[in-house]
């Protein structure tokens, strides 16, 4: 009898399987373990006197604070984004849509530079929040400001297919059923796009996390009230602390890890719930 070996549909799976474990092995896990290889050397001791310090702990939540913030701003206002490109017609529609795209083109320190410059006591906005005794620049509202900006194309281009694959005969079904507006979109097109919306709320809130860039410009970069994790760590190497450097590098990876780590959980049990 004729024995018949299964092939996998992709050819040569074993070669590209090596391949791809080799090439996250040199990017990814390589530089990682030199990141905790390097820590290590301080002992449990030091790394807990690094990581409790004073300077670190307001940097670090900073950092995370102002994340957070950004990323449920881009959720908001990434939805309406996404909505208005996918739902409607407009001149201009084209130009807005790669608008959009602009912060992934921009060099970071540019867009912090323009920021800056925008939003400060005398700059072209920043001037009208002045009269009203809001600084934006130079605070931690600003760095709300500079991580919105980095981190809005990755809700709205997370967003937009899923919106755009809804189809319109369900939500014309429901309206024929007597569903309000607000009846629709809770019950027929959140749920569809809550995934994908909780994704992109993910990728913005890592791509705070590191940013650096377009933060120092408009941060003010005061200890203890502005001074977010990443540019301690530049002071750090500027001082020749890699160690010190390496350990609060660390500690955000272990944070930003766990907080990824409860946001797929949650996304895992809400399309659990949605395919039920």
């Amino acid at each position: 009898m004729a024995q018949f070996k299964a092939h996998s549909v992709l050819p040569g799976f074993n070669l590209a399987l090596g391949y791809t474990l080799l090439y996250l092995s040199l990017i990814v896990l390589v530089p990682l373990s030199a990141l905790f290889f390097k820590t290590a050397a301080l002992g449990w001791a030091g790394f807990y006197d690094i990581a409790s310090s004073d300077r670190v702990l307001a940097a670090l939540r900073v950092t995370f604070v102002t994340s957070f913030a950004a990323a449920v701003t881009n959720a908001v206002f990434g939805l309406v984004v996404a909505w208005v490109l996918v739902r409607y017609r407009f001149p201009g529609k084209k130009l807005v849509d790669a608008f959009v795209d602009l912060p992934f083109a921009l060099p970071t320190a540019v867009a912090g530079i323009t920021l800056a410059t925008l939003y400060a006591p005398n700059g072209w906005l920043g001037q009208y929040f002045a009269a009203h005794d809001i600084k934006v620049a130079y605070t931690p509202l600003g760095i709300v400001v500079a991580l919105t900006f980095i981190g809005l194309p990755f809700v709205v281009r997370t967003v937009q297919p899923v919106l755009a694959d809804v189809e319109a005969e369900v939500e014309e079904a429901a309206a024929s059923l007597g569903a309000g507006r607000w009846d629709v979109f809770r019950r027929i097109i959140f749920p569809a796009i809550y995934p994908a919306l909780l994704t992109g709320f993910a990728l913005a809130f890592a791509r705070a996390i590191g940013e650096y860039g377009s933060v120092i410009f408009i941060a003010g970069n005061m200890p203890y009230i502005s001074e977010i994790a990443p540019l301690l760590i530049v002071a750090k190497l500027e001082q020749y602390d890699y160690a010190g450097a390496t350990a609060i590098a660390v500690l955000m990876l272990l944070i930003s890890f766990a907080l990824l780590l409860g946001i797929n959980a949650l996304q895992w049990w809400s399309s659990r719930k949605g395919a039920r």
